[in-house]
């Protein structure tokens, strides 16, 4: 992905906050010295300005952390029918768990393949192996080492739908990363 295109994302996803300020008191009320004459809440003790109403401004580089936490929280990889290329739509999901796993090389993942259940059981764990290993191999391209990963196939044993629908197929074509 651009990274100009990622940073006007993040701005759009991540609003910043303004600091605002205000004063409680005239001219009048201020002597020569600038302190206020009369009582003051506690909260314009500051010269006449409001303290403490706003939060802070996040760098783009903490922007870019968040928005990784965030995307790490989707440990599921779909596939299309009797296919184990990893798609693109899961890049971004990729690259934060990829990043995560290269800053933290004592982390250690195991990753899950999964498939429907069409096709023969034998035919389901080797489908299921080819995911889970297509995932090890993007991850291992962005810098991941192999001894972080581990790989395991459930085949068809393990659905996550029922239902016995395209959509429910659909959702048992997986990989799961598991921390």
């Amino acid at each position: 992905m651009d990274l100009n295109k990622l940073f006007k994302a993040m701005m759009v996803a991540v609003p910043l906050m303004a600091l605002g300020a205000c004063s409680s008191t005239s001219d009048s009320e201020t002597d020569a010295s600038g302190s206020t004459s009369g009582s003051s809440s506690s909260q314009y003790g500051n010269g006449g300005i409001e303290t403490g109403g706003a939060g802070a401004v996040l760098s783009p580089a903490e922007q870019q952390r968040l928005k990784e936490q965030e995307l790490r929280r989707q440990n599921i990889i779909y596939f299309d029918f009797d296919r184990s290329e990893v798609q693109t739509e899961n890049a971004e999901i990729l690259l934060a768990h990829g990043n995560y796993l290269v800053e933290h090389p004592n982390v250690r993942v195991l990753i899950e393949g999964h498939a429907d259940e069409r096709g023969t059981p034998e035919y389901n764990i080797a489908l299921g192996e080819r995911r889970a290993k297509a995932i090890a191999k993007y991850l291992q391209g962005m810098g991941v080492q192999p001894s972080q990963m581990s790989i395991v196939s459930y085949g068809e044993e393990k659905p996550l739908d029922f239902s016995r629908s395209d959509s429910g197929f659909a959702k048992n074509r997986r990989g799961v990363l598991v921390y």
